[in-house]
């Protein structure tokens, strides 16, 4: 498969594309400095955020929530659960809030992350309201648009969102995006605004797209076409910044200029590819995940195999640019996995991964392995 030519891989043409200038320049804003409340605050992303507008000119004061203390100075920070109603209170004389309070967590429930996430951000959305905050800041992800072979390449910021409702991170950063969507006529005078970045890569990043390059083999399922997009961790808090700011508005995509193809990943990180039939690969996902030995839905699996690249033409046309390409955010990524094993997103440890590795030619990568699926039926069987 050949690459397409580089005004059409960078969703610019033109003009547009000779305007296009390495770094993030700083936002251009000139309006009265604001205070803004950062949920999530010690988390990886949100200790970021706090960060960048700490030292925003346009920021006066930040507020930093969670419910534990983190580390950035120079913030005032409230410890508290966000899916407390007192945090209404706490907002009291906030213009903007940024809520990243989110259980992102490979290994956690289900139930239990879909009741802090939806139920965290309802909280933070009516207690904004409620404060008088002006305007509310959400991240989800590019994810939402669906995985599908006949996808734009790269998606508007107003396209469908297409994604399908499993039980998966995806479910709940779609029923986020409803509430986002309803909460303009629920609470008049509230503006939202909602970022959604590409596969997200950097220091402390844990999901099971930066897992896919823990495996032994790429699995690529016959017939299927990868288009590998990055968003490295400080271009997104950079792009939450302009967001917190007002200098981006409703919808908003962000990630690296344009995108990888399969084989450019391959030659770019030096793993091998494992090619399967889509019967073989998606079934064998379903069955694994309901053993309990995945931590991702099969679903999942269609964000390794039709493209979801996204254009951030609204950011783009802000002034933000990323600072990072996507060779770069990849040679990251591949530096950040190295010696970790994972399968269909479940890391391995040990003796499995020995295992995993040395059957590498005669396995699935991203399916697992048979000794897995035994070992879960006898299980069952005691």
């Amino acid at each position: 498969m050949s690459s397409p030519s580089s005004d059409v891989r960078s969703g610019l043409t033109g003009d547009e594309e000779a305007q296009v200038v390495p770094g993030s320049a700083p936002p251009a804003y000139g309006g009265r400095p604001l205070t803004v409340a950062v949920t999530g605050a010690a988390g990886v992303l949100g200790g970021r955020v706090a960060a960048r507008l700490v030292a925003s000119p346009g920021v006066r004061k930040v507020l930093a929530i969670d419910d534990r203390r983190g580390e950035t100075a120079g913030v005032q920070w409230r410890v508290l659960d966000v899916r407390d109603p007192a945090v209404a209170e706490r907002l009291r004389g906030v213009d903007v809030v940024v809520h990243l309070a989110m259980d992102l967590g490979m290994e956690s429930d289900p139930r239990v992350r879909s009741a802090y996430n939806v139920r965290g951000a309802q909280t933070v959305v009516t207690a904004a309201a409620a404060a008088g905050v002006q305007r509310v800041v959400l991240c989800t992800s590019a994810m939402v648009y669906g995985a599908l072979p006949d996808n734009e390449v790269p998606l508007a910021e107003d396209s469908e969102l297409r994604a399908t409702e499993e039980a998966s991170l995806v479910g709940d950063l779609l029923e986020i995006e409803r509430l986002a969507r309803r909460a303009p006529r629920a609470h008049p005078g509230l503006q939202v605004t909602v970022l959604r970045p590409a596969v997200v890569v950097g220091p402390g990043i844990d999901t099971v797209l930066t897992r896919h390059f823990e495996a032994p083999r790429l699995l690529v399922v016959a017939g299927s076409r990868p288009c590998w997009q990055f968003c490295h961790v400080d271009d997104l808090a950079a792009a939450l910044e302009y967001a917190a700011l007002g200098l981006v508005e409703g919808e908003v995509t962000v990630g690296c200029d344009g995108w990888l193809e399969q084989e450019e990943v391959e030659a770019l990180s030096g793993i091998r590819r494992m090619e399967l039939p889509a019967s073989l690969a998606l079934g064998t996902a379903a069955r694994l995940h309901r053993l309990g030995l995945t931590p991702a839905p099969a679903g999942d699996l269609a964000y390794t195999m039709y493209p979801w690249v996204v254009s951030g033409s609204r950011l783009h046309e802000a002034g933000w640019r990323p600072q990072y390409g996507n060779e770069e955010v990849l040679a990251e990524l591949l530096a950040q996995v190295a010696g970790r094993h994972a399968v269909a997103g479940r890391r391995l440890g040990g003796k499995e991964a020995a295992t995993s590795l040395g059957a590498a030619g005669a396995t699935v990568a991203l399916v697992g392995t048979a000794a897995l699926v035994r070992r879960a039926r006898k299980r069952r069987r005691y």
